[in-house]
């Protein structure tokens, strides 16, 4: 099987859309179009129903899947091995990061990167951690620098590269601003604006509520840490957001027996061959762990 034609194939099932796949793979739509054409003559079988503009998978082209994924991580994976056989440190390097890690802990590290290893070529895409260990989990990305799942995932691999404490904060003029002391039961008499449920971060917050048996008041949502604080400071409620972000316009609100942290780092498949790019990658990372 024509491997660009199984690529195609993956991005159209996973974009659901052949013009969404053109777009990513920086192909025509009829070449895209072409492509599958091409497999589903060379199988002979339809892999896409096509009913309008929407499209889905039938049922050859949901067992086809997995398969076209395990052929191609396959290839990448031999591709990295011999590679990696030359010594060298070169070619493109994918990761996915937070904007709130990309923000506040890499740009050093990638400073640092690409004086050591100038023939790389990075590709960093900035999701929500929970997306980049799904990218990771699947082949697309080598590595993601990102917010660590508090559960363990058996395909991937991870590291912790920065503790991160979290702690309460409010703004200036938040109700309970001028409040001596502040319990639990006051605090969840306001609302909140937190990242989304589902998120690790969320997670960490849930957990340490549950265990107060406390129901939390959700005013806003969001995942963008910086659009959080600003929300603070002008008073649309209080949130949890890392100490390296406490500022002269937000307060940390000091609450007995609360202790929350969630922890960055590093993840990467465990049944993959990494390449050389990414091991120099992780290596730069954990130097941080002594830095910290």
């Amino acid at each position: 099987m024509d491997i660009a034609s199984l690529h195609a194939f993956i991005t159209v099932a996973d974009t659901g859309s052949f013009s969404l796949a053109s777009t990513k793979l920086y192909l025509t739509q009829p070449a895209i179009s072409k492509r599958i054409a091409l497999l589903e003559s060379e199988l002979d079988t339809r892999l896409f129903d096509r009913i309008g503009r929407q499209i889905s998978l039938t049922e050859a082209g949901q067992a086809l899947l997995p398969r076209a994924r395990r052929i191609l991580q396959e290839i990448e994976d031999s591709r990295r091995a011999l590679q990696n056989l030359s010594g060298k440190t070169a070619g493109l390097l994918r990761i996915g990061t937070s904007h709130h890690i990309g923000l506040h802990r890499l740009p050093p590290v990638l400073r640092n990167y690409s004086k050591h290893f100038p023939d790389v070529e990075l590709d960093i895409q900035f999701m929500d951690s929970e997306q980049a260990c799904r990218a990771v989990e699947r082949g697309d990305l080598e590595t993601g620098i990102v917010t660590l799942p508090l559960k363990h995932n058996p395909s991937l691999r991870a590291q912790i590269i920065w503790p991160d404490p979290l702690s309460i904060v409010i703004g200036k003029t938040h109700p309970l601003i001028h409040q001596p002391k502040i319990g639990f039961p006051q605090l969840v008499e306001h609302k909140a604006i937190l990242p989304a449920h589902g998120t690790f971060t969320r997670e960490v917050i849930e957990q340490t509520f549950n265990k107060h048996q406390l129901q939390v008041k959700i005013g806003l949502v969001t995942n963008y840490l910086e659009t959080i604080k600003m929300m603070v400071s002008v008073g649309l409620g209080w949130s949890v957001l890392p100490n390296s972000m406490l500022s002269k316009d937000i307060k940390a609100v000091q609450l007995r027996g609360l202790h929350m942290q969630r922890d960055l780092g590093i993840v990467w498949h465990g049944g993959r061959t990494l390449s050389n790019a990414a091991l120099q990658m992780q290596a730069l990372l954990r130097n941080e762990i002594h830095r910290g």
